[in-house]
């Protein structure tokens, strides 16, 4: 298929095809479209470009010439992956140049160019002159060229668009926005464009190609090819627990233990990658390891290196190209490095505790071995019992190629409003076609004709009175009679300055009531807390109470349990998929243990999950210890507890729920919307992975499991947003939203506003719209937030089947010493008030408690002797 000399350079260069170029590289020289999904450095990225290069140079033989402006239009979300791709794609370009002279054929170069926002304006000019065969770009960037008229005319001859990481980019806002400029790229070119899209291990692969290809206008999606090599390349990952017991080893001995394990691996392999969950971990893991390192003469310290989001670019690309020299032994990075940039030859992934998903997992282990003959090698080191659970589950999926589902967000209103916008800048628009162009968009195929009016109208500034007041004015003019839109004088500055999705954020302030500065926090962990919220700052407990602008007010409360750990905005949350695996995996274990006995239980997972002996024997003790202490209650996918644990002054309503955080948030919220009704009282809550607790003053009464199954699923919606009015959450995702739809502007003229000011005038506006049945930009707030950020759909899915009896509701209390399963949730906010050697003896102290009771009902734990006494 390919001409004679791009087939004798690849001979050459890498001497056979992978699977994955043998199945992709005929359908792309074909012209039709087609999604590839299979791990790194599996060659996805070569087969596609080699075709594309082939079928150029074949129209090259053809017309004595190169196609004419821009004929590639490759998108990707990172700006350092576009300079990459530009190196990896310069170099055989001109390799198979030098293979044709040597054949004697002369052939011309192809140009690749990169512009993105680092590309200086001498090399945007340059381009206009002189256009590249192939543009290698950013979502945002695509978007702003559609728009900069002399730019757009060399879009014109498009004919092929590559979507990278198409992963990363479906599941974001990023890939709203984009899927929407790529209807406008075709519109543009007025032809059918060829639509290519890389990704990693992603699931369902239909859905992720109907994103890719949209729909046409009689409804039905356009057609697409799946290359389905997700699991061409062979994984090797293990769970490994670094000390035998880890409920009662001090943490001190925890922490050596995990260092010791790390550095043996590391003294095995030529380069490891680890993977923190958060940027503050990197931070300390490196640290340590440096420290340990140069005391013991095994490394030098500049073998060791950090990659996470808040380091410079420079210090990021540094690390890059020290990795793909070879330079480096070890790379710790919380999620900076899970993307597709080429980072060389790494034999080993170490994971410090679990990854939350079975996707992430596979794309983390995935960056190991990178060649398709390779194995990639992934070893999960876990910190405690319920993290020892949930990797032991994870490892499993993984293995077995049973991935997460996306989630695709629909209908964004405020990337719509930068669309109609950019469309306005275009030309004038009747609103029936620019309404069918946007709904040939995936996220957008199911939006209606009134939330799209009704966008269109708020931009032109027909919607409410509140316009002059609030000193917001319109972007677009509207022509009501004739349904036509168009670009008012500024609009094209407005467009330009304040173009993209991804969210400026800031510190906050914090402030006692008497106006005392105790220190910083996280926008995204402020957002999160509602009046009454307990948290640690500067080693002392304070109860949130309000915040304005960039200052948070807070009052001290000694002595008190924090409700909110410091690092929960940062935690990658456990997804849904996931956690109901893990609820499965604990009834099958609790069954087996019924059925087959301690001993043949720990075979079971020794064989199939490939765990240590020890890490099996923990894992069938933990569930023992459950079954003996609430007479055989083991929450899982099936089985929801509501447990009740009293304190001397406070009642906690612990509600074990394995359905992942985001689930977990909108249940908690809706269920402490019924208790606080019902018995007149604050709730406080607590959030996890694995469940959620309610905190009440007194030891009040109610039927909480009655309260549970009558949260009103056609309420939810309503009830969540009535909840969540009041929160810090509404007041900063409306911001986002409210500067995403240009209601807000960060940039006019020679003016920038600070985050401070744009947050003080979105709390202003958000009163000033309230009023106004489904105003665009508040009705997007609402939906970002509870369908994004909390997954209200998860929830309503789990009521569901709790109404319809497929999902038990079981309660056990009021207790003195909470269940076994109970202690990770209790103990949750102390994370940041006690010292982890601290909360481990107060795990282990829980733990003893829980023995001691056993003890006393006559139910010791103690492998066969203990089974035949579980209710």
């Amino acid at each position: 298929m390919l001409r004679p000399y791009v087939a004798e350079w690849f001979k050459k260069k890498y001497g056979e095809f992978t699977p994955v170029q043998r199945k992709t590289l005929p359908l792309v020289k074909q012209g039709v479209n087609v999604l590839v999904s299979s791990p790194t450095g599996t060659g996805k990225t070569l087969a596609v470009f080699l075709g594309i290069i082939d079928n150029m140079y074949d129209y090259y033989e053809r017309n004595n010439k190169l196609p004419d402006g821009v004929h590639v239009v490759y998108v990707s979300p990172l700006r350092a992956l576009n300079n990459d791709m530009k190196r990896n794609l310069y170099e055989p370009v001109r390799e198979i140049v030098e293979v044709a002279r040597e054949m004697g054929i002369q052939l011309p170069e192809i140009k690749i160019a990169v512009r993105t926002s680092d590309t200086s304006p001498y090399e945007k000019q340059k381009m206009l002159r002189d256009p590249p065969h192939i543009l290698i770009t950013t979502p945002e960037s695509l978007a702003l060229s559609l728009n900069a008229p002399r730019f757009r005319e060399l879009l014109r001859n498009t004919r092929i668009i590559v979507v990278d990481e198409i992963h990363d980019l479906a599941s974001s806002k990023r890939g709203s926005h984009l899927a929407v400029s790529i209807e406008r790229l075709e519109n543009l070119v007025d032809t059918p464009i060829q639509r290519i899209g890389l990704s990693a291990t992603i699931s369902p692969l239909e859905e992720v190609a109907k994103f890719l290809v949209g729909f046409r206008d009689d409804g039905e999606p356009r057609d697409c090819y799946i290359v389905d090599a997700r699991f061409d390349k062979k994984v090797d990952i293990r769970v490994v627990s670094p000390v035998e017991d880890l409920v009662h080893t001090p943490a001190e001995i925890v922490n050596e233990a995990i260092y010791k394990k790390i550095i043996d691996y590391v003294k095995r392999h030529r380069t490891t990658l680890i993977f923190t969950n958060t940027r503050s971990a990197t931070e300390r893991v490196v640290f340590k390891l440096r420290k340990i390192m140069e005391k013991e003469k095994i490394l030098d310290i500049d073998d060791i290196e950090a990659h996470h989001s808040s380091l410079s670019r420079d210090v990021r690309l540094n690390v890059e190209e020290k990795l793909k020299k070879g330079e480096l032994r070890v790379v710790v990075s919380s999620t900076s490095l899970e993307l597709g940039i080429d980072i060389g030859y790494i034999d080993l992934v170490i994971l410090l505790s679990s990854p939350k998903s079975a996707t992430r997992l596979l794309q983390r282990v995935g960056r190991s071995g990178h060649h398709i003959r390779e194995v990639s090698k992934g070893r999960i080191i876990v910190v405690d019992r319920d993290d020892l659970v949930e990797c032991t589950v994870l490892a499993k999926l993984a293995m077995e190629r049973k991935i997460d589902n996306i989630r695709i967000p629909r209908n964004p209103l405020d990337v719509l409003a930068q669309h109609i916008v950019g469309l306005a800048l275009e030309g004038d628009w009747k609103l029936e076609d620019a309404y069918r162009l946007v709904k040939r968009s995936y996220p957008f195929h199911e939006l209606n004709y009134e939330d799209f009016k009704n966008v269109v109208y708020y931009l032109a500034g027909k919607l409410g009175d509140f316009y002059e007041y609030q000193r917001v004015y319109s972007k677009i003019w509207l022509d009501e009679e004739k349904g036509v839109f168009g670009r008012k004088k500024k609009t094209r500055m407005i467009y330009y300055l304040n173009i993209g999705v991804i969210p400026d954020e800031s510190k906050v302030k914090v402030f006692t009531t008497d106006g005392k500065y105790v220190g910083d926090l996280e926008e995204g962990f402020v957002e999160y807390l509602t009046p009454g919220d307990l948290f640690v700052l500067g080693g002392r407990v304070y109860e949130f109470l309000q915040s304005r602008g960039f200052t948070a007010i807070v009052r001290r409360a000694d002595g008190q349990r924090p409700t909110v750990p410091s690092w929960f905005s940062e935690m990658l949350p456990l997804s849904f998929d996931s956690a109901i695996e893990v609820g499965r995996f604990r009834r099958t274990i609790s069954e087996m243990l019924d059925k087959h006995g301690f001993e043949k239980t720990i075979e079971y997972l020794v064989k199939e999950y490939r765990l240590q002996r020890e890490a099996a024997r923990s894992i069938c003790e933990y569930i023992m210890e459950q079954k003996l202490y609430t007479g055989n209650l083991v929450p899982s996918d099936k089985l929801i507890l509501i447990e009740i644990y009293d304190e001397e002054s406070r009642r906690n309503i612990i509600v074990h729920s394995l359905f992942g955080r985001r689930a977990n948030d909108a249940l908690a919220r809706l269920y402490a919307y019924m208790i606080g009704s019902k018995l007149g009282v604050n709730v406080k809550i607590t959030v996890t992975d694995n469940g959620f607790m309610l905190t009440i003053p007194g030891h009040l009464d109610a039927d909480y499991v009655e309260l549970f199954k009558s949260i009103p699923v056609d309420k939810a919606w309503d009830i969540l947003s009535k909840v969540v009015r009041k929160t810090d959450l509404l007041k900063r995702r409306f911001r986002h939203v409210a500067v995403r739809s240009f209601m807000l502007l960060r940039r006019y003229g020679d003016t920038e506003k600070s985050i401070h000011k744009l947050q003080l005038n979105a709390e202003e506006l958000l009163k000033a719209v309230e009023e106004i049945k489904d105003f665009p930009v508040l009705k997007e707030a609402y939906r970002e937030i509870l369908m994004d950020y909390m997954h209200i759909d998860e929830a309503i899915r789990v009521l569901e089947a709790v109404q319809r009896g497929e999902i038990k509701v079981e309660i056990i209390g009021p207790l003195d010493v909470p269940t076994p399963f109970a202690h990770s949730i209790v103990v949750h906010g102390y994370t940041d008030v006690v010292l982890m050697e601290d909360m481990r003896r107060l795990l282990a102290r829980l733990h003893d408690l829980v023995l001691e009771k056993l003890k006393s009902l006559n139910k010791p734990l103690g492998g066969e002797s203990s089974l035949s006494i579980t209710t």
